[in-house]
């Protein structure tokens, strides 16, 4: 499993607008077969900061998930929303077991 962690900063006044179309592609992502979960979670104490946990079943997936019309519309949606440029981070699944997933 390969889970990656998208940090996301939204300007004040687009933070509806952002979470309609992440809610959105991540609708259309879970049912991508890569994709174990894709989780979007706001920030308690400031609702302009995101993240976005995508846990795929190989190192192949998220190449083939950017491929997806989901995730162009939505790379081409929010490109003007961001406060700042968006960043990740790549983990390893540890626990539970892949199979549990």
């Amino acid at each position: 499993m390969l889970i990656i962690h998208v940090h996301v900063h939204v300007k004040p006044d687009r933070v509806a607008d952002f979470i309609q179309a992440t809610v959105e592609n991540a609708s259309n992502s879970v049912r991508e077969p890569g994709i174990a979960r894709f989780d979007v979670m706001q920030q308690s104490d400031d609702a302009t900061r995101f993240v976005l946990t995508e846990v795929y079943r190989s190192d192949d997936a998220p190449a083939r998930h950017r491929e997806t019309a989901h995730y162009a519309k939505w790379r081409d949606t929010v490109a003007d929303m961001m406060a700042k440029p968006r960043s990740r981070a790549e983990f390893r699944n540890v626990f539970p077991a892949d199979q549990n997933w």
